[in-house]
Parts: C-alpha cells; sequence; structure tokens
C-alpha cells in the first residue's frame, strides 16, 4: 500500500532532488485520440480563420481592448454594455462549476487551447521530426551529431514559425486584421509598439509549447486545483476500476487470482502529465482520455473486455453500475442551458442606439408662463451601428414636449455623442414633486428604443 501512495508525496514532474523531470509521452492512438483529433482541426480552422471573417464590414471577433469596444458575431459592445459582459463573465463561472461537479475535468483535454495547441499540433510536430516516446529519450540523451543538430533544430524553428503565426492570429482578435497588416508592411517605427507586442507573444508561446508544456495545467493554471473541491463520487471523471483490475499483475495465459490489469503501464507511459492512473483522480490529470485508448488497445490484445480505464463517476466503479445520465447531471445541464439562453437573450435584444439621460445636477424647474414647466436634460447615446444616427425625442408617457438646444442630435457610426434639450410639462400634469418622464428615441419616425428619466417640478394644486 505504501508504494501505491508515493504519488500523494510529489509531483509526477518533479524528481527526488527537486529537479524536473521531462515527459516523454507516448504517441497516443485509439477511437478517442482520433476523435480528439477530428475536434482540434475544426478548432484550429475556426481559430485561424474567424478574424479574417466579417459580417456587415465587420469583423466576427474583435476585442478591442486599448478602445473599449468589443465586437461580437459583428455587433459592437461598448462600455455601457458591460453589465453584460458582468453577467456572462458570472455565467461563465457558474457554467464551469456545475460542469465540472456533473462532468469532471472534461474541459482541459478537450476544448482548453493549450491543451490543443499542445498535444494536437506541437506534439505531433515532434513526433514526425523526433519520433516517438524512446526515440525522442535517446535523441535526447545522445552526443551531438549532425543528425541530433538537424533534428532539434528542425523542431524549435517550426515550433517558434507556429508561436508567430499564433501570436499574429491572437493579436488580429485585439486589433484586427487591417490593424496587423499595417505593422506587417509598414516601417517597423510606425508601429513599433505594435511590433514588440507581436514579438513578445511569439516568444511566450514558444517558452510555453517548447519548454513549459505540462507544466501550464500542473502549476500554473487554478482550475486543476478546483477541481478536488468540485468534484464528488458521481462526478465523471476518468477513473480507474480497481473492483475489476487489482491485484494488478503480469499477463499469464493460465488461471490465476490476479485482476484485469497486467501492469503493462500504458496508460502512465501514454499520459501526457506522466500520471498513474490507477492512483485515482489526480490533480495533473486533464481528462485527455489517451490511457483509456492505451489500456483499451491492451485489453483487446489480452483477450480482456475493455473498460478497465473508462469515462466513470467513483460510485459507479465502487456499485459497478454503467455509466447513466442521471438527475443530477440533468438538473446540472438544465441550469447550464438556461444561463447560456439568458445571456444569448440579452446578447439578442440589445438596443442598436443606447445612453443615459440625465438631469442636470443643481437646477431646479424652470417656469415657462403660467401652464408650463421645463427641466433642462443632458443625453449620452452610443451607436452600435454602422450608420449616421439622426435622433429625435419624444415623450412617451403623458402629455409634454422636448425642446433640443442647439442643433438636432446626431450620432455618427459607431461613435458617441451628446446634446441638450429641455422637457417642457403643462402644470396640469404635474401631480408629484418628482415624477418618471419614459422618453422614446426615434430614428427617421423609427422607434429604436426608450429610456426613464425623472422630472422635478411643483405640485399642481
Amino acid at each position: 500500500m505504501e508504494e501505491h501512495d508515493e504519488f500523494r508525496d510529489h509531483l509526477a514532474t518533479i524528481d527526488e532532488k527537486g529537479k524536473r523531470k521531462w515527459i516523454y509521452a507516448k504517441k497516443p492512438s485509439g477511437r478517442l485520440y482520433t476523435a480528439r483529433t477530428v475536434l482540434s482541426v475544426c478548432y484550429f480552422l475556426l481559430f485561424f480563420s474567424l478574424p479574417f471573417v466579417q459580417i456587415d464590414g465587420r469583423p466576427l471577433f474583435l476585442f478591442d481592448i486599448p478602445n473599449g469596444r468589443f465586437t461580437l458575431f459583428g455587433a459592437v459592445f461598448w462600455p455601457q454594455d458591460f453589465f453584460i459582459f458582468g453577467l456572462a463573465m458570472l455565467a461563465f463561472i457558474v457554467f464551469i462549476v456545475l460542469f465540472t461537479m456533473a462532468f469532471g475535468r472534461i474541459f482541459c483535454g478537450w476544448i482548453c487551447p493549450q491543451t490543443i495547441f499542445m498535444e494536437m499540433l506541437f506534439r505531433k510536430i515532434e513526433y514526425w521530426i523526433e519520433g516517438d516516446a524512446a526515440q525522442q529519450r535517446i535523441l535526447n540523451r545522445a552526443e551531438w551529431s549532425p543528425e541530433k543538430i538537424v533534428k532539434k533544430t528542425g523542431k524549435h524553428a517550426a515550433f517558434f514559425l507556429l508561436s508567430v503565426i499564433i501570436a499574429n492570429t491572437f493579436l488580429a482578435y485585439v486589433i484586427g486584421v487591417k490593424e496587423l497588416q499595417k505593422i506587417m508592411t509598414d516601417p517597423m517605427s510606425a508601429h513599433l509598439g505594435g511590433f514588440l507586442a507581436m514579438i513578445a507573444f511569439s516568444f511566450v508561446f514558444y517558452a510555453v509549447f517548447a519548454f513549459f508544456r505540462e507544466q501550464v495545467c500542473t502549476v500554473v493554471c487554478p482550475y486543476g486545483r478546483l477541481q478536488s473541491v468540485l468534484l464528488d463520487k458521481n462526478s465523471v471523471v476518468v477513473a480507474y476500476d480497481y473492483e475489476r483490475g487489482e491485484p494488478r499483475g503480469k499477463f499469464k495465459k493460465e488461471a490465476n487470482d490476479l485482476g484485469d490489469c497486467i501492469d503493462c503501464m500504458q496508460c502512465v507511459n501514454v499520459c501526457p502529465t506522466g500520471i498513474d492512473i490507477r492512483n485515482g483522480t489526480q490533480l495533473e490529470c486533464v481528462n485527455c482520455t489517451a490511457c483509456i485508448d492505451a489500456c483499451n488497445f491492451m485489453m483487446e490484445k489480452v483477450g480482456r473486455p475493455q473498460g478497465l480505464i473508462r469515462l466513470a463517476s467513483e460510485n459507479g466503479i465502487a456499485q459497478k453500475q454503467p455509466l447513466r445520465y442521471t438527475g443530477r447531471l440533468k438538473v446540472y445541464t438544465v441550469i447550464c442551458t438556461l444561463l447560456l439562453t439568458a445571456i444569448t437573450f440579452l446578447l439578442i435584444s440589445r438596443k442598436p442606439v443606447d445612453g443615459s439621460i440625465l438631469r442636470t445636477a443643481g437646477m431646479l424647474y424652470q417656469e415657462r408662463g403660467q401652464d408650463s414647466v421645463s427641466n433642462l436634460y443632458r443625453i449620452k447615446l452610443v451607436n452600435k451601428t454602422l450608420q449616421d444616427v439622426p435622433l429625435e425625442l419624444r415623450i412617451e408617457s403623458g402629455s409634454g414636449k422636448v425642446e433640443v438646444v442647439g442643433m438636432p442630435i446626431h450620432v455618427k457610426a459607431e461613435a458617441q455623442g451628446e446634446g441638450t434639450f429641455f422637457i417642457v410639462l403643462p402644470r396640469s400634469a404635474i401631480l408629484e414633486r418628482k415624477s418618471v418622464l419614459k422618453v422614446g428615441l426615434y430614428e427617421n419616425g423609427k422607434r429604436i428604443g426608450e429610456k426613464k428619466t425623472t422630472f422635478l417640478g411643483p405640485v399642481s394644486q
């Protein structure tokens, strides 16, 4: 038992002297690895193509952080819309919590960009240039030779070139394709800041995928530590069936009292974080399912049932029950779906022209003859459309009129505008000291929005 509990005392990537142990992960193969490969191809196509996709002259996605403007699916979001992002972030956190409680850390192995790029792009290039795990180990221990120089230089050159491409694509999401093109084609002095940012991102990505690797998941990423408090015995994880596999031992054709685990270590050899899944759920496990494919392959070779390592819950293993879509999972799925639906509704129902109306601070009402009272207001607007908007203001609730001060309110495309105006009400319509009014926003006679404000005046006798 003491031998099996050693994993609790140290990380799989650290030796007894505290030095890093380089992980030589064997190249996986199998049904799940093929599915991950197909998914990664779709991911790469989306990641590298989305910055170039435009809707009505706008990029599909643009996170213009310097200007505080975001474009999602062709719609522009300004600081006034940040409450939507705040709600979306809260919903995302709840979604991650519920998803992890129900389905474990499968996000890390199948969706996380770090894992996708590392295992499905950089690792495959490494296999292609240096060979499988055993060949890589031999190459690294060998003396420097022309062959080793060519392979090492070729691998790191390919890694850095990919890092540059990824960095440029990443910047395209932040500053836009047109601005990125200017940085690449104009003199360096004209865009020194952008050029330095591109170089910095390139070296960061290169360092992560060439050297830091799995340490991002096991040391930096907080999600692995969160799973220890989010998972329970009903959560779906990559699990070893100890009831069926123990006691483990070398394969023998004759009957024996051993379990199905033949202690071939293939599940350990393919693990990108170097753990032994037979020790149970661990922080380093990213649920990539490579160990499932490796174990199924060995079980097939020795004529034993597959599924010794599989997606299952702790209760499922202990009680020998197949994986089921339980009522708990259904509830979590419904909650996650409702959250996503609410965010989608907010995005769809967002007004194309938005802003705020504020009554001028420090000013009381103004008398307008014997029968009318006015208040002075300031309106600030943001136009999220591609067309200039000539704005007309109308009182929606009760009688009254709007008198714009100066030029008519006109907001340019994808810009902000403001104006000053009076709201004039008849004394007979003022029933309280402070009344709530609805002001309609109209463009060429078409109602495009509504804002609420307060009106201060004397109470009619």
